[in-house]
């Protein structure tokens, strides 16, 4: 299994980013996919969730209605897509393959991309 997390970058407060993770190595149509973000000396966060169709999304309330996880799966990608970012947006930003249980816990992930720090200036 292969995960590679894309996109980030410096942005200003308000503006908007798009990451992508590209998948590889296993039946990617078949999971369900998350992004999580992580910011020095806490726990990594469950930020969106996407159900292997595409059919359902769940988001962490911090990001609802800014934030909007999509997924390619004939791309084998999945996308998150930011908007109105603020500066407590600023972390790394990892995509997970989701193996079962809640989606909020890190340990119902078995596989994680290497991460893409976002940083939000003010």
């Amino acid at each position: 299994v292969q995960l590679q997390a894309s996109g980030g970058g410096l942005v200003q407060a308000g503006e908007s980013l798009k990451l992508s993770c590209a998948a590889s190595h296993f039946k990617f149509s078949h999971y369900d996919m998350a992004w999580f973000r992580q910011t020095r000396g806490n726990e990594r966060q469950f930020v969106a969730a996407i159900t292997y169709n595409g059919g359902n999304k769940y988001y962490a309330d911090s990001v609802k209605g800014r934030f909007t996880i999509s997924r390619d799966n004939a791309k084998s990608t999945v996308y998150l897509q930011m908007a109105s970012l603020k500066p407590e947006d600023t972390a790394v930003y990892y995509c997970a393959v989701f193996t079962g249980g809640r989606y909020y816990g890190t340990e119902n992930y078995a596989y994680w991309g290497q991460g893409t720090l976002v940083t939000v200036s003010s």
